[in-house]
């Protein structure tokens, strides 16, 4: 990759001019400064830190127990590797609904303790003085709305979101809501393709999609989904693009029988 490609090209601005000229938006999750190199390596536009990191980084059964502080250790970490794409890091549970004070003093530290260049809230128009309140000091807010994990009690499955009229017409109104708050983009999770395809069609600004169709401006998956790291998940929406569960099984596998039949190290591996 040249030098010119690999600075820190993609802006909200960026993201708003590839959709008005139709150029998908490809968006990846990551959690530690290794993986994130490879992904802003390998061209990727948009990096969500996302509260998914307490399913697949601390093994918690739903992304509510994730703290303030841990995303801030592993947005510090993303940031410092990279070099071209958008960092996005999720407010967690907790720290913006309800109060927008709160919402704001969890917004400015993350943006001062890792450098990031804007924050993810899930919800909307029960949410909006946050959002507002957020945006007020300059703090770029992606929206998330559809299936918000976050509120996985509330709805207490996380099966497809926006199925019934009442519901897709509340989604499309939080949408529209949100645009007109300020927000550079919206995550679609887990609606019907028509929806999704509908509601892009509709805003001014890019709507990403995880499970919402290909009539969407781009795509978001967990980086450990897709690679095939974590295989107790598998919804329609997701393609997996290597199987490295098998892979890294496989390696630790042989790195154990070479140390106990003492192949490992060898001669050569010696000084």
């Amino acid at each position: 990759m040249s030098t010119e490609s690999r600075v820190r090209a993609v802006t909200t601005f960026r993201l708003s001019e590839m959709k008005q000229r139709g150029e998908k938006i490809a968006m990846l999750t990551s959690y530690d400064y290794s993986m994130a190199r490879i992904v802003d390596a390998a061209g990727v536009d948009v990096i969500l830190v996302g509260d998914s990191a307490a399913n697949v980084m601390a093994g918690y059964e739903t992304t509510l127990p994730i703290t303030l502080d841990m995303m801030i250790y592993h947005a510090r970490s993303v940031v410092r590797a990279v070099e071209r794409a958008l960092v996005v890091v999720d407010l967690p549970f907790g720290t913006y609904q309800g109060n927008s004070k709160v919402a704001l003093d969890s917004a400015i530290r993350i943006m001062k303790e890792t450098e990031a260049d804007a924050v993810k809230m899930e919800g909307g128009e029960e949410i909006l003085e946050s959002v507002q309140r957020i945006l007020s000091a300059g703090i770029p807010v992606m929206g998330h709305l559809g299936l918000t994990p976050q509120s996985i009690h509330k709805f207490g499955t996380y099966t497809v979101r926006a199925r019934g009229q009442a519901e897709a017409d509340k989604l499309v109104r939080d949408a529209c809501l949100l645009e007109e708050a300020g927000c550079f983009a919206i995550v679609l999770e887990k609606i019907p393709a028509e929806l999704g395809r509908r509601v892009a069609a509709e805003r001014h600004i890019p709507m990403i999609g995880i499970g919402a169709g290909n009539g969407v401006d781009g795509q978001v998956l967990v980086i450990h989904d897709m690679l095939g790291i974590n295989q107790g998940f598998s919804p329609r929406f997701l393609r997996r693009y290597a199987d490295l569960h098998r892979i890294m099984t496989d390696a630790v596998e042989d790195y154990v029988r070479d140390v106990k039949v003492c192949d490992f190290p060898n001669d050569a591996e010696q000084y």
